[in-house]
């Protein structure tokens, strides 16, 4: 590719064709030509019709420039394809293709024969730390793609993720110092690039200007073209003011994904800090857009103002090249990698069609070694046929004989080893049968145990509550896990291949309650062990209470072959349970904790640990989905008012009965496809003299003055079991977790 004469880098969007020509001159790259069409219609709006118009735009390109001789580079949309950046344990060189390929099957979302893979390597100098980004594309959509090109005869060399393509653009021009953010802002997504040193990240935000142009055509009763034309000439328009407040919702949707990308970045790579931002992209041209988001992101937003590749030579070909300027990083990315120059030099482009290109220009070397060796295999052929005849003629039949008895001996042996294969099919299957009893017996044991390993350290058991107090509430480090639901999921690949992901936390596809959850009190889930039905002890005088963990989840349906059911989807497919967690904190800084503990301490839980640890499933995604002040959840604050006041009218009437509160209500927990789940634990009678204590509640002596006390304190239906604190300010958190069943090994690869 470094010695092509020129190449092309094509970028087809939604709007337009978009395409930049560079040419060797000397050591540098010089824009020599550029190209943008734009499409007869907008392919997000295009339907059936998306692929003629691809192809009507590529023919008038082929039909305006020269391309024989060249090479292309084409890029795939960042929402099409998948990335994953994973740090390597310290190995051998030799040893990290086995590795990259065992993580590759645990990370990529498909089978590897489904896609088209590759990886690149990151390495700061003088670091031992390595890197790996891993990037994939279902094949059905590559040979899609691909075949528009070579339907016109372009000689396809590359195929990159756009997002890759700017972070080639951007590092051949140097124009990444410190931590850089780069926002590609496009009409059907925006990818967001943060590049430090040798590492980038990525993440593809489903906010692109066609979010712009809806937002108009709801407030302005217009029609989608003429809302993109109003859209354009926003900046000009007398209706400016009332254009941006028509937009204004995109404009914070769009700070909030971007504000959320920085908040994952900075807890990943805790010592990293973003110090600009580079803007790219039309819809930047919005009047007011770079402002609002310096405004909000507290961050300088740099337009681009040329590329080092310089500029078409002639003048009115460079006054549109840089008119569109914006919109022309993933083209001219492109072009570097396909020149050469590339710092990351991954591609997408099908193994047969590498091998195919490969040997073509291996061809005429191997033509000239073909006539070469003409006259040597003619002669061995002769050979051969002298001994053949040799071997037939009536002075060897005495050897044929015998070769053909032993070959007669060894097809006899070869069928006696059939039937003894194909004995004891039934025995056989009734002992996988009889074995598959035990499948999965300790699954919800170990996950129950890992969510609770993962939590913060809790206070001991005997701590007292005013050693408890003597740190501010607002600065401890305590999560409590008040609910956990799960269902299982046959089907885990749009799952975990969804960008997404937190969408599944909806009732609908998780089963859980998100409307409510049960009382704290004052649980730690290191107080009980795993496995304990929901009800669990009462406070004891003077004490908290410690409920017991959730009832065990249903396990997933058998086949008999001894493999998760598939439910009809997929065979191939992963399966395993989403986790709807719900937990809340009194730490002031309540996201940040629980993204460093909880969710940090599940992410190591990968494919690699399960295997390990000989367990049958492993932790593929765990994100935090909401947190909210509980004060703010007004059904949370009615269940525990109606609580109290339950336990009020029970101390009142002498009833001795137990304060509902810990996970759920005592009694049986909701099983999931296969197993019903365990028993909750009710909750025992208090001391005598003594209310009833629920869990996380200490007893109360029975005197009229304390009841009338706690009928007056209209904060008691909301203060901490244990502390007495109010907890209407403390978080609440919803966790969304992806747990695979049965992680598989990578194969071994032959060295």
């Amino acid at each position: 590719m470094a010695n092509a004469r020129f190449a092309w880098g094509i970028d087809i969007g939604n709007r337009a064709l978009k395409a930049i020509k560079l040419v060797r001159d000397g050591d540098q790259l010089r824009v020599d030509d550029y190209e943008l069409i734009e499409h007869e219609q907008v392919l997000s709006n295009a339907g059936d019709n998306r692929p003629s118009l691809i192809q009507s735009s590529l023919a008038q390109f082929v039909q305006r420039h020269q391309t024989k001789g060249g090479l292309v580079g084409i890029g795939v949309s960042g929402q099409s394809s998948f990335a994953r950046f994973i740090k390597l344990p310290p190995v051998e060189p030799k040893k990290i293709p086995e590795i990259v390929r065992f993580e590759a099957i645990q990370q990529i979302p498909f089978p590897l024969d489904d896609v088209e893979w590759s990886y690149q390597l990151f390495q700061e100098p003088e670091s031992p730390d390595i890197e790996v980004g891993i990037f994939a594309m279902r094949k059905e959509l590559v040979n899609q793609y691909i075949s528009y090109f070579t339907e016109v005869d372009l000689n396809v060399q590359i195929v990159q993720m756009n997002p890759l393509s700017v972070y080639n653009a951007m590092y051949y021009d140097q124009r990444i110092k410190g931590t850089t953010m780069i926002i590609d802002l496009g009409a059907e997504n925006t990818d967001l690039i943060i590049a430090e040193g040798e590492t980038v990240w990525l993440r593809s935000i489903p906010i692109g200007g066609n979010n712009f142009t809806e937002s108009l055509v709801k407030s302005f009763k217009l029609n989608f073209a003429k809302a993109e034309e109003l859209k354009r000439n926003a900046k000009t328009s007398k209706y400016a003011r009332q254009i941006f407040q028509a937009m204004r919702p995109v404009f914070a949707d769009l700070v909030s994904e971007i504000q959320r990308s920085i908040g994952f970045y900075a807890s990943v790579h805790r010592d990293s800090r973003i110090t600009r931002i580079l803007a790219l992209g039309g819809t930047f041209r919005l009047p007011g857009l770079q402002k609002y988001l310096q405004q909000n992101l507290q961050l300088e937003v740099e337009f681009l103002n040329g590329y080092a590749a310089g500029e078409p030579a002639d003048g009115k070909l460079a006054t549109s090249f840089n008119e569109n300027i914006q919109s022309l990083a993933a083209a001219y990315g492109l072009a570097i990698q396909t020149m050469g120059d590339g710092k990351i030099n991954s591609s997408l482009l099908p193994q047969t069609i590498r091998r195919a290109k490969l040997w073509q220009e291996k061809t005429k070397w191997f033509a000239a070694a073909a006539a070469t060796f003409v006259l040597g295999t003619g002669v061995a052929y002769g050979s051969l046929y002298l001994s053949e005849a040799a071997y037939h003629s009536d002075s060897a039949s005495n050897d044929k004989s015998q070769v053909d008895g032993i070959l007669q001996k060894a097809q006899n042996l070869d069928q006696q080893w059939s039937e003894v294969e194909q004995s004891g099919g039934p025995d056989r299957q009734q002992i996988l049968n009889l074995s598959s009893l035990t499948n999965y017996r300790d699954l919800w044991t170990n996950i129950l145990t890992d969510l609770h390993n993962s939590l913060p350290k809790p206070p001991s058991v005997d701590t007292e509550t005013a050693a408890i107090k003597q740190t501010p509430r607002g600065q401890r480090n305590q999560v409590f896990i008040d609910t956990v639901n799960s269902r299982y999921m046959a089907d885990m690949a749009q799952i975990l291949s969804d960008p997404d992901f937190k969408r599944w936390s909806d009732e609908r596809f998780t089963g859980s309650d998100t409307s409510s959850s049960s009382s704290r009190g004052g649980y730690n889930p290191g107080m009980m062990p795993p496995g304990m039905g929901p009800g669990g002890m009462p406070g004891m005088p003077g004490g908290p209470g410690m409920p017991g963990m959730p009832g065990m989840p249903g396990m997933p349906p058998m086949q008999q072959n001894n493999q998760p059911d598939s439910g009809g989807g997929n065979e191939n497919a992963p399966s395993g349970f989403l986790l709807n967690v719900v937990c809340t904190t009194p730490n002031s800084e309540g996201y940040a904790l629980v993204d460093k503990t909880l969710i940090t301490a599940l992410t190591k839980l990968n494919a690699e640990y399960a295997l390990t640890q000989g367990h049958k499933y492993y932790i593929a995604k765990a994100t935090i989905v909401s947190a909210n002040r509980i004060g703010e959840n007004t059904v949370r604050m009615q269940k525990m008012q109606q609580q109290w006041q339950a336990a009020m009218q029970a101390r009142q009437s002498g009833t001795v009965t137990s304060t509902p509160g810990g996970y759920n209500q005592p009694g049986m927990m909701p099983g999931g496809p296969g197993m019903p789940g365990m028993p909750g634990m009710p909750g025992m009678p208090g001391a005598p003299g003594m209310m009833p204590g629920g869990p996380g509640m200490p007893g109360v002596p029975r005197t009229s003055t304390n009841q009338n006390q706690n009928q007056a304190d209209e904060a008691a239906p909301f203060r901490d079991r244990q502390t007495g604190e109010d907890v209407r300010n403390d978080w609440e958190l919803r966790v969304l977790v992806a747990v695979v069943l049965d992680p598989k090994p990578a194969p071994k690869t032959p060295e």
